[in-house]
């Protein structure tokens, strides 16, 4: 999917190349790759595997690159230009953030949008720019990890983890099959984290046939003329809603628990570096005051997604609208509301993600031993307590699980979640295009840290084992036997 402004100009994109080659140069990066290579019963031994290769899985990888950490591979199970939601069920028109922001850029000016952007079409389409189309974006990420040449395998699913030994094997499938051994495994999952859909209990046992996620494959132009509903008040609803109404719907209706829709986006009003790099920092007790000051304000849609949905005549805003249980009847669906009956041919719930690691069996050997929030990190005096919060992982300082009950599942400690379940102990670099770059920088550091005080032996004996001398000994003269001399006489 392109979304261009002209023909873009190749030369200029060669041009932007070659200035973030030679920039590199002048970093002297990547860095020399320096961790020990390791075998296992004769297997090698990756240092990283990353598991995901959207944006953020993007960004892990190019880090780790670039700080000479070199023996790394990232798997999605998508197809090459496929990954993340940008051209799959991601169905806004453009990105909800500024196109001024760095994202994944990792403080190169070469490497951002910006510059990828006007090196094709120039500084007046840039300013005539109001927001990044997000198939351009996926262009942009495409080109990302083509010109950093990132070790990326595509259509390659982990089916699950063991221990063996210190290692973690990683069994995959699809384009490559088999088991691969890493000192360290990045989970980049994207929205989904470590769970999958969160449904509200009213849709379970209602045919699939009836109903979707807002992140399913959706055939909307199956939605031609019928009588659609639409959960939530979010962005993903706005944008699942106009598609919809786009395919021909004969009507659509956005069903709001709410009384009043969300109107300020907390969190923008109060982003900077300060936020980005501090919050981690800050006692638990502030980390849940903001995030679950902003979970009970909620994040509104913005204003052209929603005008995307009213300016149908055919769309309809239920405010105050709880859905009390929803059945099958006579080949549709029968909704009980709190403000009364309601027949729809087909509903689509925009109810985001949960962090339920039982649901996904991939996660299956280390899903009893993630220690949660709601394991003790969390306590009474904080304040409510609340789904989605309660249920975050409780991270270490490089992103890192840590056991429920200590020694019952030691790998944990090397399994990364660089995911948007981490936001509750990290803050919001590791879902989101603002701080990616930041919360890239914090995941590698850590790594890095990890395989040096691992592989400290090795690193002296390197030192004592070094001979290369910088003097040859024709440098100078010493003058000794002459003092022994002249004290002779």
């Amino acid at each position: 999917m392109k979304h261009t402004p002209t023909a873009p100009m190749s030369t200029g994109l060669a041009a932007l190349e070659a200035q973030l080659a030679q920039d590199l140069d002048f970093l002297e990066l990547p860095a020399k790759s320096w961790v020990p290579e390791r075998f296992h019963d004769g297997a090698p031994v990756r240092d990283v595997v990353v598991i995901g290769a959207g944006m953020c899985g993007l960004a892990a990888t190019a880090k780790l690159v670039l700080t000479g950490i070199t023996n790394v591979v990232a798997y999605d199970v998508a197809p090459a230009g496929l990954e993340g939601p940008w051209v799959t069920f991601a169905r806004m028109q453009t990105l909800r953030s500024p196109k001024t922001l760095h994202g994944p850029s990792l403080g190169l000016p070469q490497l951002t949008f910006r510059a990828w952007f006007t090196a094709q079409w120039g500084v007046e389409a840039w300013r005539a720019l109001d927001k990044i189309p997000r198939g351009q974006w996926m262009d942009y990420l495409v080109w990302y990890r083509k010109v950093l040449a990132l070790p990326v395998r595509n259509s390659v699913r982990m089916t699950g983890l063991a221990p063996v030994g210190d290692l973690i094997a990683i069994d995959i499938e699809g384009a490559e099959t088999g088991r691969v051994l890493a000192r360290h495994l990045v989970l980049a999952t994207g929205r989904s984290g470590l769970g999958g859909f969160a449904l509200p209990d009213f849709l379970k046992g209602i045919d699939r046939a009836y109903w979707a996620h807002s992140a399913d494959e959706i055939d909307f132009d199956a939605l031609k003329g019928k009588r659609v509903a639409v959960i939530g008040a979010g962005a993903s609803s706005m944008d699942n809603a106009a598609t919809a109404l786009e395919a021909g719907a004969g009507s659509v209706d956005m069903l709001i628990r709410r009384k009043e829709m969300p109107r300020i986006n907390k969190l923008t009003g109060i982003g900077s570096q300060g936020v980005v790099l501090g919050m981690h920092h800050v006692p638990d007790a502030w980390k849940w005051k903001f995030f679950d000051y902003t979970a009970s304000t909620q994040t509104p849609p913005p204003r052209s997604s929603t005008l995307r949905v009213s300016r149908h005549p055919n769309a309809r805003f239920f405010l105050d609208c709880g859905i009390v249980a929803v059945r099958e009847d006579t080949g549709s669906l029968l909704v009980e509301t709190t403000q009364g009956p309601m027949r729809y041919d087909f509903l689509i719930a925009a109810t985001g993600f949960s962090n339920d690691f039982n649901s996904r069996s991939e996660f299956a050997a280390i899903a009893p031993h993630i220690r949660t929030w709601s394991d003790g990190r969390y306590t009474p005096d904080m304040g409510l307590l609340r789904a989605g919060m309660s249920d975050a992982p409780d991270l270490g300082p490089a992103f890192e699980f840590r056991e429920r009950v200590p020694g019952s599942c030691p790998m944990l400690a090397h399994i990364h979640c660089f995911n948007d379940a981490a936001m509750l102990t990290h803050g919001k670099v590791s879902g989101d295009i603002p701080a990616v770059s930041a919360g890239a920088d914090r995941l590698v550091r850590g790594i890095a840290a990890s395989l040096f005080a691992e592989d400290v032996e090795t690193h002296f004996a390197n030192l004592i084992a070094y001979d290369t001398p910088e003097l040859l000994g024709d440098e100078w003269v010493d003058s000794t036997p002459l003092l022994q001399k002249e004290a002779a006489l």
